[in-house]
């Protein structure tokens, strides 16, 4: 299938924002280490407060479903829960032109 494109939307409460940074900091230096972890940005919208994305690359579904099992992204998914005004939201695909 080729490299695995992946946006996921997370909008944290405002009175978690500090908390929610610190988290999502870890996770990226983490998830940055990991083999076949292409890009992993994190993004903060500049118009709408606690709304953050990443964007990640993958070199394939299989390097991203590995990293679906690691410590950090459990550490963050519990840490994380709490803090969130509603379930995160992820878009998967693969690149067309």
């Amino acid at each position: 299938m080729g490299k695995l494109y992946i946006v996921a939307l997370f909008r944290f409460r405002e009175n978690s924002l500090m908390d929610a940074v610190e988290i999502l900091k870890k996770l990226v230096n983490e998830t940055r280490k990991e083999e076949g972890c292409l890009q992993y940005d994190l993004v903060e919208d500049g118009e709408n407060k606690g709304v953050f994305f990443i964007v990640e690359l993958w070199e394939s579904a299989e390097h991203h479903y590995k990293h679906t099992g690691t410590d950090h992204i459990q550490d963050f998914r519990r840490l994380s829960a709490p803090l969130l005004e509603e379930t995160a939201q992820v878009y998967k695909g693969y690149k067309t032109l």
